[in-house]
């Protein structure tokens, strides 16, 4: 079958960016689409991972919905209004934020997590020069 054949017969369907190159001399032009990115294209390593990196919001919904069942649609709403006014509560913009009220709701004050010990702000790449980032904040700059 030539390449016409089948270019008839996908006419229709929805180009694929690996079969149907959009660039001349069958290369992806970078220019128009961007670059490609292979971290986008990978696959879950391990069938877990996608359980993992959703643990702390479905232990949330699994939580809410107990809650829910036990005590009224109110309590789950509650206790969503505190999570996000405790989200809300910031400190200055170059300093890194500890969410003590945010883990005080969730009863996660007395654990040490991996995050605890490995995201020391003192290594932290938000440090930067404090008055042009309270400017930007504020939206002076």
């Amino acid at each position: 079958m030539n390449s016409r054949g089948l270019r008839s017969q996908l006419k229709d369907s929805v180009p694929v960016a690996g079969l149907c190159p959009q660039g001349a001399y069958g290369v992806q032009d970078s220019l128009r689409s961007g670059f490609t990115s292979v971290k986008n294209e990978l696959l879950p390593s391990h069938p877990l991972e996608l359980s993992e990196k959703n643990f702390a919001l479905n232990q949330d919904k699994m939580n809410f919905s107990t809650l829910r069942n036990i005590q009224g649609l109110h309590a789950p709403l509650k206790l969503q209004m505190e999570y996000r006014a405790a989200r809300q509560i910031q400190r200055l913009p170059f300093l890194q934020s500890s969410n003590l009220a945010l883990d005080t709701l969730r009863g996660s004050d007395d654990t040490i997590g991996f995050e605890d010990i490995l995201s020391d702000p003192a290594q932290s790449e938000m440090m930067g020069e404090p008055h042009m980032m309270v400017e930007y904040k504020l939206g002076l700059l």
